[in-house]
């Protein structure tokens, strides 16, 4: 019937809980050693097309489905789109071994936390599983020129007359790190501050710009040219 695989066991419930969606079988099996290595991560399932991991996300629950974009039945963009609909706490990590350019818009639009490219180091992937079940947002390094360009673009009136000098130096910091994937408590320790500021710090900078949530500091940040710099 189905070709997949549950894997329920008696781990941590504090593990990242992750169900993988590949039709390649050895790159899926790939993927599952990967991430099984991870002491804080777990593998709760893992789907062959688009369909399937749809049933598996409402019945598993996963925190997070690594989503391949060329699937059958239901591609990747297909799949987020509809899981996210019916399961949005569900987040969404996109991998492809090739920079989709006509798909990447629409999935930033449809809610996709995480983008990476297969050909990275497995780092990378760990890095993405890690900061988007943190809440954050994660795009390959190698991708965020093409983003830039897209966003670019569509830049719209109102965002554009955002003006940097709202934010104080440490306000902009704090953006700047928030989008580039960095948690409350890395930051905090980068900065030299605690937790309890950083999130002071995060908070007066989103009323000052009238936005909220990670993915719109992301995208405030890609229209201000923050993610080309090293």
């Amino acid at each position: 019937m189905q070709n997949f695989r549950s894997h329920v066991g008696n781990e941590k419930m504090n593990k990242v809980r992750v169900l993988i969606a590949e039709d390649h079988k050895t790159v899926r099996e790939g993927l599952r050693m990967i991430v099984a290595a991870e002491t804080d991560m777990e593998v709760v399932g893992e789907a062959g097309n688009g369909r399937e991991v749809i049933h598996l996300a409402q019945q598993l629950q996963p925190d997070i489905v690594m989503m391949d974009i060329s699937m059958p039945e239901l591609n990747g963009l297909e799949a987020s789109a509809e899981l996210k609909k019916i399961a949005p706490a569900v987040k969404i990590i996109i991998l492809t071994r090739h920079l989709v350019k006509a798909y990447l818009q629409e999935l930033l639009q449809v809610g996709v936390s995480g983008y990476v490219l297969k050909q990275s180091e497995s780092s990378e992937l760990l890095r993405a599983i890690r900061v988007v079940a943190d809440g954050g947002s994660y795009l390959d390094p190698a991708v965020t020129g093409t983003i830039f360009d897209i966003c670019a673009v569509k830049q719209n009136k109102q965002r554009g007359e955002v003006q940097n000098e709202l934010l104080s130096n440490r306000e902009t910091e704090v953006l700047r790190l928030i989008a580039r994937g960095y948690s409350n408590k890395e930051i905090a320790v980068q900065l030299k501050t605690s937790v309890k500021t950083v999130e002071t710090q995060k908070a007066t900078a989103l009323r000052k710009l009238n936005i909220s949530g990670r993915n719109e500091i992301v995208s405030y940040a890609i229209l201000q040219g923050w993610l080309r710099e090293n």
